[in-house]
């Protein structure tokens, strides 16, 4: 293959890595955190004002009338008569602003709509400059709000006047509020765990008209408090699990502006979820029933070419014992996600199109990951570099027996070439010939294609590492040695670098012995240039994972080598030490 061809793939590769740090795009606005209240974007439907479904039927909206777990039809979504005056109109009394707390949380509740404002973490710091713990909100608006459809009357809960009662439930708190509407009552509470992000929201109404269904606005988006605020933006989405077990993720992107994509249920769980935290309503009953019926997800007007928000309804039958929720509002630690149940840990599945693939590799190297950390006390700095060690040794006889297999193929060569020559012009000769050449060395033609498979093994776990850096809450802000944060970037770019000078160290030294082979000798140059352009954009943790990897595998390497000179009867090459060391190839 020409060198120019090479050449031209590295040029071009480095372009596209080396452009946008020149010319970098536009900024992603990030959510405003003043006093002014920012309403629903112009240009789309706000929340609550959802017409007819319509939309792509691959991408799982559906454009018949939704029904429900009861057979009875789920309403559209939209303005019943009267509804869109009841929202534009001035509450004619001043709301109140209800604050509850617990060991690991703040939360912020309003009386005007018996809303849920905002979360505060306490154990989590803002990392994008700014002073104090991260709130999930967004420009002030609701990260929960609720609505009524009853019988052909749709209720605007979100503009209802409620009064409030503060009580004590054995060690934990309940805020329950109550309203008349409608000629009926209604009645929302929440009640905090002690110690934990979760709440329980229960749902009661008497006196209304039948059927009714209890509309939940999800959050329609997250103020960014990450480094990225890019990235952080492109995390977010809405995530479902139906009672099958099937998960689905649709990202804030997917829908058009104005589109609206219907997902018909029933579900267990549905969440809003941006790169580290998410909201989410779980189904306390999980009988068809009891669960949350069908899911909408409206587009809105993209911000400089991004998706910063969107809508999302979770639509669900209440019956005359009401609903109850599970509702999570906190960081995605993996420990706390996993003690919800109904595997609500994979509502920021990872792998995006390739997360079935994916996802199992990360859960196990997870599970390993956070098992060291409570074992061994130590910070996830050295985790890694143990890590890296770890899986290098255990994968030591594999590569062992792939590297000699290499060996023995490459002796095998030349009577190989012989007999193709030999009995160049009868096929059945030939085959029978080379059989018998490999089974001499006890061979077959398939062992070059099994031993190296050993090469491949890593490879997942790299890919499961790639994504569990970028969306685990775990690895967020943990400073190592130079790093300020393993998930981000090293900003001075040096991991980077060590990690494909290693990565050329040892591709050169393996190619030592080895017949002249112009291909190869351009491999061993061109991939550790080529990832270490791209490691310039991957994690820091994950460039590390790779620089210990590279540097484990240098004695085995080495080693190697030199039994390949030996059996070729040529020069040993001397061990490594502050440089690629020397060494001979036979005949010269």
């Amino acid at each position: 293959m020409d060198k120019r061809f090479f050449l031209a793939l590295v040029l071009t590769v480095g372009v596209i890595l080396v452009t946008p740090r020149i010319f970098p795009g536009r900024p992603v606005p990030v959510a405003v955190t003043g006093d002014s209240t920012a309403g629903p974007a112009t240009g789309a439907a706000a929340p609550g004002a959802i017409g007819s479904a319509s939309g792509n039927a691959a991408g799982g909206t559906t454009t018949g009338t939704p029904v429900g777990a009861t057979g009875a039809p789920v309403p559209t979504i939209g303005a019943a008569p009267g509804a869109s005056a009841a929202r534009d109109s001035v509450p004619a009394f001043v709301p109140q602003t209800f604050v509850l707390e617990n060991t690991v949380a703040r939360y912020e509740y309003s009386s005007l709509g018996a809303t849920l404002q905002s979360v505060g973490l306490s154990q989590y710091r803002r990392l994008n400059g700014d002073s104090g713990q991260v709130t999930l909100q967004f420009r002030r608006e609701p990260l929960l709000r609720h609505r009524l459809i009853t019988g052909r009357d749709t209720i605007a809960l979100d503009r209802t006047a409620f009064t409030a009662t503060e009580e004590r439930v054995g060690a934990e708190q309940r805020l329950t509020f109550r309203a008349s509407v409608a000629g009926g009552s209604i009645e929302i509470a929440y009640q905090l765990s002690v110690d934990n992000y979760l709440t329980t929201l229960s749902v009661r109404s008497s006196g209304l008209p039948t059927p009714a269904f209890l509309l939940t606005s999800l959050p329609p988006g997250f103020e960014s408090q990450e480094r990225n605020t890019k990235e952080d933006v492109r995390s977010l989405g809405y995530s479902t699990r139906t009672l099958t077990g099937s998960e689905e993720l649709t990202g804030f992107a997917s829908p058009d502006p104005g589109e609206r994509l219907v997902k018909p249920g029933p579900f267990s769980w549905a969440a809003a979820k941006s790169k580290y935290y998410l909201v989410g309503l779980i189904a306390r009953d999980t009988t068809a029933a009891a669960a949350i019926a069908e899911v909408q997800i409206l587009g809105e007007v993209r911000e400089n070419g991004e998706a910063v928000r969107a809508s999302a309804t979770a639509i669900t039958p209440l019956g005359p014992q009401g609903v109850t929720f599970d509702l999570y509002a906190g960081p995605q630690e993996w420990k706390r996600l996993i003690a919800v149940g109904q595997e609500f840990e994979n509502a920021n599945p990872v792998g995006g199109w390739i997360s079935g693939i994916v996802q199992p590799f990360a859960t196990i190297v997870m599970r390993i990951l956070l098992w060291m950390k409570q074992t061994l006390g130590i910070e996830y700095g050295w985790i890694i570099v143990i890590f890296g060690v770890a899986l290098r040794v255990l994968l030591w006889p594999l590569n062992s027996r792939m590297m000699r297999t290499q060996i023995k193929m490459q002796k095998l060569a030349p009577e190989l070439q012989e007999v193709q020559r030999k009995f160049a012009t009868d096929r059945a000769k030939q085959s029978e010939a080379m059989m018998k050449v490999y089974a001499d060395h006890g061979m077959s033609p398939f062992s070059q294609l099994t031993g190296c498979l050993p090469m491949f093994l890593p490879m997942p776990i790299f890919m499961a590492l790639f994504f569990v850096f970028g969306s685990t809450i775990e690895f967020r802000g943990v400073p190592f040695l130079w790093f300020p944060d393993i998930s981000v970037a090293d900003p001075i770019y040096l991991i980077p670098i060590l990690m494909g000078a290693t990565m050329y160290l040892q591709s050169w030294i393996s190619q030592r012995n080895m017949p002249p082979n112009p291909q190869m000798q351009m491999m061993t140059w061109m991939m550790p240039v080529l990832m270490t352009g791209f490691g310039f954009f991957w994690a820091s943790g994950l460039n590390l994972y790779w620089f210990v990897q590279n540097i484990a595998a240098l004695p085995q390497t080495w080693l190697i080598a030199n039994e390949r000179a030996k059996a070729q009867g040529g020069a040993v090459i001397a061990a490594p030490a502050g440089g690629a060391g020397g060494g001979s190839k036979p005949g010269r």
